[in-house]
């Protein structure tokens, strides 16, 4: 009989989970919120809402109960003929708890089961600062923050959000606490009936450089830029330059063509700040002195060399060239001339050894980097000739990761009566064959065949003629005299 009970159980509490996710999957699908059955049951904090379904399964003796809850708006549910809850303020666990016990007292190893089937979907009102007053869809489990996304406008206020519940009672958040400090109690569920309002934004200024979170924010009536600085944008960076901050302000009535306000805060910490307004904090690192480097110039990503370069780079004050250019040792590629780079200071031009700094460990000098040098590093020049039947032979230039075509090119292209199908002989500086698809080296050699039929013909043509004439002249004169015989 025990064993008759369990099995009975068993297939008991099976169905009442088939049934709740039947019921799930007949959700109308034009609700625009996923409301997960699996979710709600596990969040502790899921809340019993008017329009939630549930589902109440036990073993009466050797009958099987089971059937549905709808939960109205005065929040009583009957379970059985036994009892008559107040749900209004429970959450799902509270009362899956006290429905379970409730029947479990009367109907003792009847293996009860209480399951939410399909919560509940309702609207809630979104007006004030926005793009327009809506209606949004939303459950138990969605949050403020949810509600008002996308229907915003560039002035909405998320610092003093009205919420007025369905029996009337005015709370005010602030979604600032809730992104920042993880504060949830300012982020809260939404609930069937609720109007949320939103204002327009009193103040709301931008900060950039060199602070610790730089970004947009809405500051509250009487926060000014000190308030920014330390409480927003979370105090400064040790290099930030407070007597060089600049305030950009927009164009106003007062301003229609707006202006930029330079500030000293060494002297004055705080400043009033208007809406709109946008503070830049430098850096000193940007009063660090500058050099130049010009010439062969490659860089870490391997970008193709082809072109001369000039760059601005910063340095600390007592650097020295050798510690310099072994820093900056991508600078220095295949085609950069390391043996001729100099310095030029002014009118004084300074030879480098770069070669020594490079490749000597031990190699140093006491040649300090001064403001406004620029060192140039020259191109090493190679080249590649060209010859055969091309309309210019001659030496071209080097550049890297060429073929044999561009320099036929430059070359002035085959001369066709001599050339066919693009025959060339390619031979590096060793003596080694190249194929057409090989990438060109320095000092590599390029002939361009003379193989065509048509150029064979026209160079042998005029001795065939001539010899050919000579055979039918002679043949003439000797029949003309054979037959005066």
């Amino acid at each position: 009989m025990m064993k008759k009970n369990l099995l009975f159980i068993l297939i008991l509490i099976s169905s009442s989970f088939i049934f709740a996710q039947e019921a799930t999957d007949a959700v109308t699908a034009d609700v625009e919120i996923s409301a997960s059955v699996q979710l709600a049951m596990a969040d502790p904090n899921f809340k019993v809402t008017a329009g939630d379904v549930y589902t109440v399964a036990y073993a009466a003796g050797s009958n099987a109960v089971q059937y549905s809850i709808l939960v109205d708006s005065t929040y009583k549910i009957r379970v059985a003929n036994l009892a008559v809850i107040d749900a209004s303020g429970k959450t799902f666990l509270e009362l899956k708890k006290q429905v379970e016990d409730i029947v479990s007292k009367n109907y003792p190893m009847s293996g009860v089961q209480f399951v939410l089937s399909i919560p509940s979907v309702y609207n809630v009102v979104v007006k004030g600062e926005v793009k327009q007053t809506q209606e949004r869809r939303a459950w138990a489990l969605t949050r403020l923050s949810q509600v008002i996304s996308g229907n915003m406008t560039s002035y909405s206020s998320t610092r003093d959000i009205i919420v007025t519940s369905a029996n009337g009672k005015i709370k005010t958040y602030d979604l600032f606490k809730a992104t920042r400090y993880g504060d949830l109690s300012q982020n809260p569920y939404v609930r069937p009936g609720d109007v949320i309002t939103l204002k327009k934004a009193d103040k709301v200024v931008s900060v950039s450089g060199s602070v610790r979170r730089d970004g947009t924010y809405q500051l509250q009536k009487g926060e000014n830029l000190k308030v920014l600085l330390d409480y927003y944008g979370d105090g400064l960076e040790q290099s930030a330059d407070l007597s060089r901050v600049t305030l950009t302000r927009y164009a106003n009535n007062s301003l229609p063509e707006g202006q930029k306000i330079y500030l000293d805060l060494t002297k004055d910490t705080d400043f009033e700040l208007l809406d709109r307004d946008s503070i830049s904090i430098p850096s000193y690192k940007s009063l660090k002195p500058v050099m130049f480097v010009e010439g062969a110039i490659g860089s870490e990503e391997g970008t193709k060399l082809e072109t001369s370069e000039k760059r601005r780079i910063q340095f600390e004050t007592g650097t020295k060239y050798a510690f310099f250019i072994r820093s900056y040792s991508s600078f220095f590629t295949a085609v950069s001339d390391i043996d001729n780079c100099y310095i030029q200071r002014g009118e004084q031009k300074i030879p480098l050894d770069v070669r020594s700094i490079l490749y000597d460990a031990g190699y140093e000098t006491d040649l300090l980097v001064e403001p406004y040098d620029t060192l140039f590093i020259p191109f090493k020049q190679y080249f590649v000739s060209v010859a055969g039947c091309v309309n210019a032979p001659g030496r071209y230039p080097y550049i890297p990761d060429r073929t044999w075509d561009y320099y036929i090119g430059l070359a002035g292209g085959f001369i066709k009566t001599q050339n066919n199908k693009d025959a060339v002989t390619i031979v590096d500086i060793n003596g080694k064959f190249l194929s057409k698809n090989d990438f060109i080296t320095p000092e590599t050699t390029i002939t361009a065949e003379t193989n065509s039929g048509l150029y064979y013909f026209n160079l042998y043509a005029p001795v065939i003629t001539t010899f050919l004439t000579l055979v039918s002249t002679t043949i003439s004169v000797l029949a003309v005299v054979g037959v005066f015989k």
